[in-house]
């Protein structure tokens, strides 16, 4: 049986190897979206899971989010609906309504905030068995422009769900 020991390597050929396995490389990952995991452009029915947003005692507040990215998904995808498609579910894992609803912020007295109210989540897309197809996470941002003496946090509740769904529609 013949011995098949590796000759050493000198520093030039590794180098040399390194460089053409990194131009390799750049050739995927130039094309990385078209073979990422992407999204279904159908959908058979949409649901919203506000099970986090309930977690962290949210309750009737977390029903008036649920609700209204569901309405919200129903418009903003009305033309991707087929019922041979995978089911959408918009998990929101979070939200948060700032204090400010002026634009003011904890930097003019010295800390942090600001005006925006944003909400955490994730699209999935459900196979027939529940299995998950592809997944989008997104963080969505909404600048606040209210008095602070009518902050109307179900109407911004409301407006940021919207919002959100929005922006996911734009990027699926």
């Amino acid at each position: 049986m013949r011995d098949h020991t590796m000759l050493p390597l000198s520093r030039r050929s590794f180098i040399m190897g390194l460089a053409c396995s990194g131009f390799a490389g750049a050739g995927l990952l130039a094309h990385a979206p078209a073979w990422a995991q992407t999204f279904p452009q159908a959908f058979s029915s949409f649901s919203v899971d506000i099970r986090p947003l309930k977690a962290k005692g949210l309750g009737p507040f977390a029903d008036l989010v649920g609700q209204a990215a569901l309405d919200e998904l129903y418009r903003s995808f009305a033309d991707r609906i087929d019922r041979r498609g995978p089911r959408f579910m918009l998990v929101i894992t979070d939200i948060y309504m700032t204090p400010f609803t002026d634009g003011g912020s904890w930097r003019d007295l010295g800390g942090g905030g600001s005006g925006s109210d944003g909400m955490d989540g994730e699209a999935l897309a459900l196979g027939p068995k529940g299995e998950i197809l592809a997944r989008h996470p997104q963080h969505a941002v909404l600048d606040v422009a209210r008095r602070s003496t009518e902050p109307d946090e179900p109407g911004r509740a409301v407006a940021l769900a919207q919002h959100y769904v929005r922006w996911l529609r734009r990027r699926l």
